[in-house]
């Protein structure tokens, strides 16, 4: 298949890889100059695992290629993704669909065959019937419109390209969705995870998910809040709803709240779409709003911490991206905590493995480049991301600090263990 991805960023830019890897000739096309320059050279505008290997593999083998002239791609393809962003509208929380419409508007102009055009990026339900509108104007080449919402997790979105959960497709074309198949065949045929349902339902599909595991983080933080106050151990009770087949263990890990790209974005769209329709998604309302104040929860254990002292002390954050195995800063919950030490008069550090992050390019927020510079001389350290290298700290020796303390927001480490080391160790609902 001959394949034109619209949009090189993080969804695009997996998604073309994984199916170039698949054998099929993939053309990866952006505006932005540089990062298509950057990735003729090999250089990988996003930190995630296996990506860059893939990439260099499927360039030197000519089934992938980048441009930025999005003309000739489209008019050269058989299958057009659109993977561009769909921000949230910050005065309506409507997605902006500005970006997706400019690339339905290059597909118009250059429609000089059948294709298939598919939403990967995510749009409210009826997206794909405007898209269809536009392109039916004044045009006569026939065309089918597909949802296939993708489900790739930052840090592990090669693994869920290559051995999805399911992948779904929209579509009411019998030949689309025979096309499709075929395309995605090496992937599913040894399972049953192609799910095939109306373009409508594919769009909401997408945003359901998001909300319902929002709904699992939430929720679990929240009973995290009654096990502190019942001297009850939060790990204990995920592991026992877990078990319970109707609900599972993924997704009930207490921490400082849901963050990223997908998250806030979605469920904020989602209600305003709800609304569109009249319709009352009390629910998910109530997860944004569990999920926004989540901070302030865990600002007030830092004071309690500190004794209400935080003024000139040195505190130090062990990750600052909102998980591991990304360099992805959206929503994550250092943004607020820092911010806040800071005007408290804190003295703030942090040790990222990815790196220095422009979040923080100010000169009361330093950027140490190893653990062990950043942790001597804290009053307090902060395990905010749960990056692997964070699991096998000496948490006893780790500062040279004599009362220092340690506020793990992940859960990573033992309170027993702790205790019986004389670590003056912290953590979430317990």
């Amino acid at each position: 298949m001959k394949i034109c991805i619209i949009g090189s960023g993080y969804v695009g830019l997996v998604s073309g890889t994984c199916f170039s890897e698949l054998g099929n000739k993939v053309i990866c096309v952006d505006n932005n100059k540089q990062k298509i320059e950057n990735l003729k050279k090999g250089v990988i505008p996003i930190f995630e695992p296996g990506l860059e290997e893939l990439i260099i593999r499927n360039v030197k083998q000519k089934r992938l290629n980048f441009s930025t002239d999005v003309n000739n791609s489209i008019r050269n393809s058989d299958i057009i993704f659109i993977c561009v962003g769909t921000p949230t509208n910050k005065n309506s929380n409507k997605a902006n669909l500005k970006y997706v419409y400019k690339v339905v508007s290059d597909i118009k102009k250059n429609l000089n065959k059948y294709k298939i055009i598919v939403t990967k990026s995510t749009v409210p339900v009826t997206t794909g019937d405007q898209i269809e509108k536009i392109l039916e104007s004044k045009n006569k080449i026939k065309f089918d419109v597909v949802s296939n919402p993708e489900f790739l997790r930052e840090g592990e979105a090669i693994r869920d390209f290559m051995y999805p959960d399911r992948v779904v497709i929209g579509t009411d074309s019998k030949k689309a969705n025979n096309i499709l198949k075929n395309l995605y065949l090496p992937l599913i045929k040894k399972t049953n995870r192609y799910f095939h349902t109306t373009r409508r339902a594919a769009e909401l599909i997408k945003y359901a998910s998001n909300a319902f595991l929002a709904t699992k983080i939430s929720f679990i933080n929240e009973i995290a809040n009654l096990c502190e106050n019942t001297n009850i151990d939060v790990k204990e009770i995920s592991a026992g709803i877990g078990l319970d087949n109707r609900i599972g263990d993924r997704f009930l890990r207490a921490g400082p709240g849901y963050g990223g790209s997908c998250f806030p974005k979605d469920t904020s769209a989602l209600v305003t779409t709800s609304k569109q329709f009249k319709t009352n998604l009390s629910i998910v309302k109530s997860v944004i709003n569990s999920n926004k104040s989540r901070y302030k929860i865990l600002l007030n254990k830092i004071n309690k911490i500190m004794k209400n002292k935080l003024k000139s002390k040195n505190i130090t954050f062990l990750g600052v991206t909102f998980k591991p195995g990304t360099d992805d800063m959206r929503e994550a919950a250092s943004l607020k905590l820092i911010p806040y030490l800071i005007n408290k008069g804190s003295n703030v550090s942090y040790y990222e493995p990815t790196g220095i992050k422009s979040n923080f390019n100010n000169n009361k927020v330093k950027y140490i480049n190893n653990i062990k510079d950043a942790c001597k001389k804290a009053d307090l350290i902060i395990i905010h991301t749960e990056w692997n290298e964070f699991k096998q700290l000496n948490l006893k020796k780790i500062s040279n600090k004599k009362n220092y303390k340690i506020y793990d927001l992940r859960n990573l480490y033992s309170p027993e263990k702790m205790k019986k080391n004389k670590v003056s160790y912290f953590s979430i609902g317990r």
